[in-house]
């Protein structure tokens, strides 16, 4: 059991003007209908156009298909693909009939060639057809919150009721690189994987060429169909700051990415928050001290946007109880860092300190003392 020992608010900022030397980059020429540039830790919008207008978003979805299939677990269990699902249009990673597959093999299947044979038997396998698994992707968004969505197919094959926005991308993509492993897929370029009947050595190649045009890039999923048009959603990191991009019908979406990475590198900065942890302490049942002093395992860090204002706060969430002995780097807790009230760093707390466990003397009542006299007078 866990409890919340305080949540206290210890920055308040004004208006945060950043002593940048780069000049911010400009925004002229974004080719995308709609676009939207996020602080990733925070969720904070750094820029936007139409962020919030509703518009097919083509392979981009299989962003989700692959999230709630790595949540699904057991990824390297080996099954049979249906037949009948892998029969689709369009993009594939190669599934015939008969094949035998991992679900660790469908995610890079979705995430590099984006494939909709994958994505198919990804809806199957899961829900057992199409529609039952949209059900699955429209619940995993309403979990995220995600007001503007709306998935029907687990490829983005085109349906008029299949739709999101560039921020609902966003915030998405958010979510799914919580996920370790997601994260590792969508920023490979290739990857050897297997299958087949009987399996054998596949490589599978990326087709988001941000991943090597630019060097910050490190993923997530490219996207279209004639009625979406280029979808592209990314991510990067530079220095601390991480950044993720939605572009929806974007004729030159690379370029459009690279430019709004580049003014949003521009204009934001990674910095230390500034706290006494002298302070901090947990405390301890049975031990030589009843306090003892401890810090966070991590340096909290987050996020400055240049005129951006800002709101700090912590939470500090500590073990029930801590009994001696304690060993010093134990971890006891966690402490919860928000800006705005979102989350935007955590880490455990550790201890500073050992703590010996209290040695108790025993002393025998008065009743034990006789009762041990008669017993010495008989013996």
């Amino acid at each position: 059991m866990k409890h919340i020992l305080s949540s206290i608010v210890f920055f308040i900022s004004v208006l945060l003007f950043l002593p940048f030397d780069a000049k911010a980059v400009s925004l002229e020429g974004i080719s995308a209908e709609s676009y939207v540039l996020i602080e990733a830790n925070s969720g904070n919008i750094i820029a936007s156009h139409n962020e919030t207008q509703k518009r097919p978003m083509a392979s981009t979805t299989k962003i989700m298909t692959t999230l709630l299939l790595l949540e699904s677990g057991n990824l390297e269990e080996e099954f049979k693909v249906d037949n009948e699902a892998i029969k689709v249009e369009g993009s594939s990673m190669g599934l015939c009939e008969d094949d035998i597959v991992t679900k660790l093999a469908l995610c890079y299947g979705m995430m590099l060639p984006s494939g909709n044979d994958a994505a198919n038997q990804t809806a199957v396998l899961l829900a057992e057809n199409t529609n039952g698994f949209a059900e699955l992707m429209n619940k995993r968004a309403a979990e995220i919150g995600l007001k503007n969505t709306n998935f029907v197919t687990p490829s983005g094959l085109h349906d008029e009721n299949h739709y999101s926005t560039a921020f609902d991308m966003a915030m998405l993509t958010r979510e799914a690189l919580k996920n370790n492993l997601f994260k590792k897929i969508c920023s490979t370029e290739q990857a050897k994987t297997y299958f087949g009947n009987p399996p054998y050595e596949r490589w599978l190649t990326n087709t988001n060429k941000l991943l090597y045009l630019y060097e910050h890039c490190i993923g997530v999923k490219t996207g279209f169909t004639d009625e979406a048009g280029r979808c592209l959603v990314s991510a990067a990191e530079k220095d601390g700051v991480f950044l993720i991009c939605v572009t929806l019908n974007a004729p030159n979406d690379w370029n459009d990415h690279i430019k709004l990475y580049e003014y949003g590198f521009s204009v934001s900065e990674s910095v230390n928050i500034d706290l006494d942890y002298s302070k901090l302490s947990a405390s301890v049942v049975g031990g030589t001290k009843k306090q003892i002093a401890i810090a966070p395992l991590e340096e909290p860090m987050y996020t400055r946007i240049d005129g951006n204002s800002t709101t700090i706060s912590y939470e500090i969430i500590l073990d029930k109880f801590i009994y001696a002995p304690v060993e010093a780097k134990k971890k006891v807790g966690k402490i919860i860092f928000y800006s705005n009230d979102k989350m935007i760093f955590s880490t455990d707390l550790i201890t500073q300190e050992k703590c010996e466990a209290l040695r108790f003397e025993y002393k025998p009542s008065l009743l034990e003392k006789l009762f041990n006299y008669i017993k010495e007078l008989f013996k």
